[in-house]
């Protein structure tokens, strides 16, 4: 026993050795999280907007101008059914409380989790994983609209700003 008491004795002084050639040079870097400062820029009527299995979408804000139609493809790339990780885009009207109508949200199950009221702009389907669907609606007048997916607990990760110009 007192054997093995040493033996772990010297690993534990060799493994705390200070010594800076045993040391790796390890720098931490901030990984972007996407894209958005060159996304920020364009502005088009034509948009393409990816979701994923990790509660994302990859664009945070869409830029279109008003007074034109908007074409919205939503892509699903991810692999999980709706069932479990159904996603889909809505946007919401000016005013509306995101908390409260991702709320309501939750008990529209058999709506694809779009509640009743009107409060929205324009919406896809509920996608799963590998599944795409695409949209034609009017821009809304000019100003800062909310698009979220509307799949209970989602909102809140995947959000965003539409701006119409």
């Amino acid at each position: 026993m007192k054997k093995l008491l040493s033996i772990l004795t010297i690993l534990l002084i060799l493994s705390c050795n200070n010594s800076n050639t045993s040391k790796e040079n390890f720098q931490y870097e901030r990984v972007k999280e996407d894209n958005v400062s060159a996304q920020n820029n364009s502005v088009s009527n034509n948009i393409i907007l990816n979701s994923n299995d990790q509660m994302k979408f990859d664009k945070r804000i869409i830029r279109v101008k008003a007074n034109e139609i908007v074409t919205l493809t939503l892509n699903h790339n991810g692999k999980f059914p709706a069932i479990s990780m159904g996603h889909n885009f809505v946007l919401i009207k000016k005013d509306v409380d995101i908390d409260d109508y991702a709320l309501r949200a939750v008990s529209a199950r058999d709506n694809d989790y779009i509640p009743e009221g009107g409060d929205e702009i324009a919406y896809t389907k509920m996608l799963g994983g590998g599944e795409s669907d695409t949209i034609t609606f009017d821009a809304p007048e000019p100003g800062t609209y909310t698009f979220i997916c509307s799949f209970p607990g989602h909102y809140q990760l995947m959000m965003g700003e539409f701006i119409v110009l």
